[in-house]
């Protein structure tokens, strides 16, 4: 009787040992690099872009862990490189890399030419955390600060800026066979749905985080 209660535990230990091995390998890891955009100025850290992302994905039976963050605000290219290069990563490589960066470049007066430059190095560097994989990564055009209360005045100026640096990166994007996405329209709603803009009048908001989500889904296939 004690042998065979024995036998009917072990069985049952190693059956949970199996469904949590397999839910583990099903389990998709999920690396965001940028900086204001991908950290989420101004929502909580569970409204933010990555980590919404995460939840919205269930609904479509994908499943991501905890996604892991790189990204500051204020960062430019350079500063998100160098980050990327002294940060111990949980994995060696991830199922999926998004890469959002260059509004700084842009705000702070970098020309195009020195973002050309680090643009191709940023986008190395997430093919190689992609497990050199360039489907699993996704490069999303910059945001169009120019459509809210902060940018306004200087709309048509910003709009063109964020415009030439979006056909670089796209450009750029194409040669190494990544995925790219245009979220800058999205992003141009801004002013005339101010729930789309953060409190501080600048940044996006969640609902405008789940719009980009939203059009993400529809195209990305887990590899």
């Amino acid at each position: 009787m004690k042998k065979s209660l024995l036998f009917i535990l072990t069985l049952g230990f190693l059956s949970s040992c199996n469904a949590q091995e397999k839910t583990s390998s099903d389990t998709l890891h999920y690396l965001a690099l940028g900086d204001s955009y991908t950290i989420g100025e101004s929502v909580p850290g569970s409204d933010n872009f990555p980590n919404q992302l995460v939840k919205l994905s269930k609904e479509k039976n994908i499943f991501f862990d905890a996604p892991e963050i790189i990204a500051k605000t204020g960062w430019r290219t350079d500063q998100l490189l160098k980050a990327v290069t002294d940060t111990k990563l949980k994995y060696s490589s991830y199922d999926l890399v998004t890469l959002l960066i260059g509004v700084n470049d842009e705000y702070q007066g970098r020309t195009l030419q020195q973002y050309e430059e680090q643009f191709h190095l940023a986008i190395r560097k997430a093919i190689e955390l992609a497990g050199n994989d360039a489907k699993k990564v996704w490069v999303f055009s910059i945001p169009d600060y120019g459509y809210t209360p902060f940018g306004s005045m200087n709309k048509n100026s910003v709009s063109a800026r964020i415009d030439a640096y979006n056909k670089l990166n796209k450009t750029i994007a194409k040669k190494y066979k990544v995925n790219y996405l245009d979220i800058t329209e999205i992003s141009r709603k801004g002013l005339n749905q101010s729930n789309l803009v953060a409190d501080d009048g600048l940044h996006p908001s969640a609902e405008m985080y789940q719009l980009w989500i939203q059009k993400f889904l529809k195209e990305f296939k887990p590899q």
